[in-house]
């Protein structure tokens, strides 16, 4: 059988995106070894075709120059008796072609501006063109659509059976990561927060989701009865919490795709992004994009945003709307009354 090696530290998002390319050439008959960070490991863990090789990624993003050269010499030190048939750094940052030695494999694939067949095409979703590079496809060929691998090995979500007429997840933080902070993909938290109170409002259960580093959104849901999940699960615990809820709303972050990934209905908010790159494709989702006919959007190139001091393309996603989408998902009913203010790019 032959033998890949993907390289892909994270972020959550990206990674889980890469795993649907991945898929696609272990379909095609490779063994898959994957180059990761910390953060991303526990759930690629859950993947048992995907053998793992773990970085320290602190010290080579935030360490010292010693730290970081430790760090690649011992990535280079459990590859030194290696081989493979194709590396693909899934990077355009130039940089992390050091993680590997060019000798080690047959092919070696790096994501690239200048070269078409390595680039990421606009308007295409990513994990479609993710494996069209792995294989070595032109962009002329026939365009796979790629849904999200789900994992094998889940472990069982912590929850108890709901207790409400639907249970919703939220997920108002987010978008950071080692690298830098991402603000300007988020919803605006008051926009959450006004969600909340009218799902609660109709005796909904609302679930806050998040990881550690959310903590600062917990002021905001203070004085309502929503359930604090922020910093309690792991990446896998969090798909099978998703599991039981009837639907998660969130802004393009991780927990957009882990929510991809669960059974359940997913309302995803775009501003800087266009859904169409990113929004997960299964059954009962729907990609809101806010700003979508501003001169600047979409204004994240991969790299950089567009200068921004008010990332007005997400405000202008009202709450009514975000529960409009979520009546349709659900098949509940909706007054004639509410009306839209963002425009839908939904995927069903």
């Amino acid at each position: 059988m032959k033998k890949a090696l993907i390289v892909k530290l994270g972020a959550i998002g990206d990674v889980v995106m890469a795993v649907g390319g991945a898929y696609e050439l272990h379909r095609a008959g490779y063994e898959i070894e994957w180059v990761c960070g910390s953060t991303v490991k526990p759930l690629l863990d859950c993947y048992s075709w995907i053998t793992l090789i773990e970085v320290d990624e602190k010290a080579l993003f935030a360490g010292s120059i010693l730290g970081r050269a430790i760090a690649v010499l011992q990535l280079w030190m459990s590859l030194a008796r290696k081989r493979y048939d194709l590396c693909a750094v899934l990077y355009y940052d130039s940089r992390y072609r050091i993680l590997t030695p060019p000798w080690i494999a047959e092919r070696n694939v790096y994501l690239s501006y200048r070269i078409r067949k390595h680039l990421l095409l606009p308007g295409r979703h990513h994990s479609d063109d993710i494996a069209r590079i792995l294989l070595g496809r032109l962009d002329s060929d026939q365009v796979e659509v790629i849904s999200p691998v789900r994992p094998d090995r889940l472990p069982k979500s912590a929850l108890p059976p709901k207790s409400g007429l639907f249970r919703i997840g939220i997920v108002p933080g987010g978008a950071s990561n080692l690298i830098r902070e991402q603000s300007l993909r988020r919803w605006p938290l008051q926009s959450y927060v006004a969600l909340a109170k009218s799902l609660i409002g109709r005796g909904w259960e609302v679930f806050v989701m998040g990881g550690p580093d959310d903590a600062w959104v917990k002021e905001g849901f203070g004085c309502l009865a929503v359930v604090d999940c922020i910093g309690v699960f792991s990446l896998p615990e969090l798909i099978s919490t998703f599991d039981t809820c009837d639907a998660v709303v969130s802004h393009d972050t991780g927990p957009l795709h882990l929510a991809g990934l669960s059974n359940a209905a997913l309302v995803g908010l775009f501003g800087p992004t266009q859904p169409r790159t990113r929004m997960p494709r299964k059954g009962r989702v729907s990609g809101l994009w806010g700003g979508e006919t501003f001169a600047c959007a979409p204004c994240y190139d991969g790299r950089n945003f567009a200068p921004c001091l008010n990332n007005a393309c997400m405000q202008e996603i009202k709450p009514q709307r975000v529960l409009q989408e979520l009546d349709s998902l659900l098949g509940q009913n909706l007054p004639q009354s509410m009306v839209a203010d963002a425009t839908s790019f939904s995927i069903l």
